[in-house]
Formats: structure tokens, C-alpha cells, sequence
């Protein structure tokens, strides 16, 4: 490792134990409200979500909706990847933030249409970012993995140790799947939907309230992104360097 590798490598340490950790106090409290939100959130926009959910999963496993090019060559260093993957998400983040602003100032209709298409900024992020770090977004095992990428941004700090280590392990968690994408009905998006709905669905739902909406979507897309770059990144890292390392 060169010495920004290793700078790396200890941030990558740093995030383990934080991606590892209990959930705290906070986090147990709020997923008891957060189910009673759920509750209250009309079926239409449990539907929406759902229904986006299991598209953009169907997508990613066997469509050519996010299909990028390789933006930084196989021997680029760490370095220039991580320099590259912040223009690309600094250009997502605005772009959330617009499309969020505008779905968020048109009320309840406009509000539901922005569960799709911001999951498909978040797609469409994730499969040029992992593009970057020269993962072959056209093999259908990294496109699990830009799966599990997404699971872990968005988990339950219940489950989130487990999602991380799905990441993490992925020379193991690969064997779980088929070798082919004709099984996708085997793959348990049920779970990963109603993590992103839980994830999202309060500050969504302030979204569609008049007078907030525009100000509430464009801060809160913004910062989904930021989120999701932030994970994307350290879990990319790490598959350069543990596939470097077994390499070398």
C-alpha cells in the first residue's frame, strides 16, 4: 500500500466500528415511532414506494437501465478514483436536490412521483460509482453487490451489522446467490423495500406538506445522496483494497 492507501485503510477501520456498533437507546426509540408512522401513511404511498422498490430491483439485477461505461481505467490509483467518484456525486447531490424541490412544491402528486425518480438518481450514482472503482456494472454478481451497497446505506441500525458484513464478506455472500438472473424471484426485496421506506418515510411525508414541500425535498434528496456517497465510497474502497491485497 502506498501512503494514501494507508490513510484509507484507517478510515476504513474507523467505519467498520461504526457500521458494527449496537443500535443505541435513540435508535430502538425511534424505530417504535417510526412503526406508528408507518401506520398512519396512506396504502397509496406504501404502494408507490413498493412497487418503485421491486422495478428499480429488477432493473438492477436484469435491465440495462443503469448500464455505465467504465469512467476510470483498472490501474487508476485509489486516489484518482476517490477524486473522480466526488465530482460525480457532487453533480448527483444537486441534481436530488433540484428534482426535490420540484416534486416537493406540487403537492401529494408530485410528492409520490418523487419515490421513483429518486431512486433512480440513486442508481444510477451507485453504478457509476462503482464503475469507478472498476467494477464491471454488466456482470450480474456486482450488480448484487451494488444490491447490498444500497441495503447497507439505507438498513436498519438493527440489522446494519449484518448488511455490513454481507459487504464486507462478499467472496462468501456471493455463493448465496445463483449463478444466473433468472432466479430474481428468490431475492428477498420485501426486506430491503421496507428498510428504504422506513429510512425515508418521515422526512417523504414532510415533503408533501404545503408551504415545506420544496425546501423539504430539495435538503432531504441532497442528503440522501450525501449519505449514499458515503457508504458507496468506503464499501468501493474496500473492494480495491482487500482484492489488491489477496493480489499482491
Amino acid at each position: 500500500m502506498n501512503t494514501y492507501e494507508k490513510m484509507i485503510f484507517e478510515e476504513l477501520k474507523n467505519w467498520e466500528i461504526e457500521m458494527t456498533k449496537r443500535p443505541s437507546l435513540w435508535n430502538k426509540a425511534t424505530k417504535s415511532i417510526q412503526t406508528k408512522i408507518n401506520e398512519k401513511i396512506p396504502q397509496k404511498v406504501h404502494d408507490v414506494i413498493t412497487a418503485s422498490m421491486k422495478h428499480m430491483i429488477k432493473a438492477t439485477l436484469v435491465g440495462s437501465e443503469y448500464t455505465t461505461k467504465r469512467t476510470t481505467q483498472l490501474e487508476a490509483e485509489l486516489r484518482e478514483r476517490d477524486e473522480k467518484l466526488k465530482e460525480r456525486l457532487a453533480f448527483y447531490k444537486k441534481t436530488a436536490a433540484v428534482e426535490g424541490a420540484g416534486t416537493g412544491a406540487g403537492g401529494i402528486l408530485l410528492g409520490l412521483a418523487d419515490f421513483p425518480l429518486l431512486l433512480g438518481i440513486k442508481m444510477k450514482f451507485l453504478f457509476e460509482a462503482a464503475s469507478i472503482y472498476g467494477l464491471d456494472v454488466k456482470d450480474y454478481k456486482e450488480r448484487i453487490f451494488i444490491l447490498h451497497v444500497f441495503r447497507l446505506a439505507f438498513s436498519d441500525p438493527h440489522k446494519r451489522k449484518e448488511a455490513f458484513e454481507k459487504v464486507v464478506f462478499w467472496k462468501e455472500t456471493i455463493h448465496e446467490f445463483p449463478e444466473h438472473p433468472g432466479a430474481i424471484e428468490n431475492m428477498n426485496w420485501q426486506e430491503l423495500q421496507q428498510d428504504y421506506r422506513d429510512h425515508i418515510d418521515l422526512i417523504k411525508m414532510l415533503q408533501m406538506v404545503p408551504g415545506l414541500g420544496a425546501i423539504v425535498g430539495a435538503y432531504a434528496n441532497y442528503h440522501f445522496l450525501e449519505d449514499l456517497g458515503e457508504v458507496a465510497q468506503n464499501c468501493f474502497r474496500w473492494r480495491v483494497l482487500m482484492e489488491q491485497n489477496r493480489e499482491s
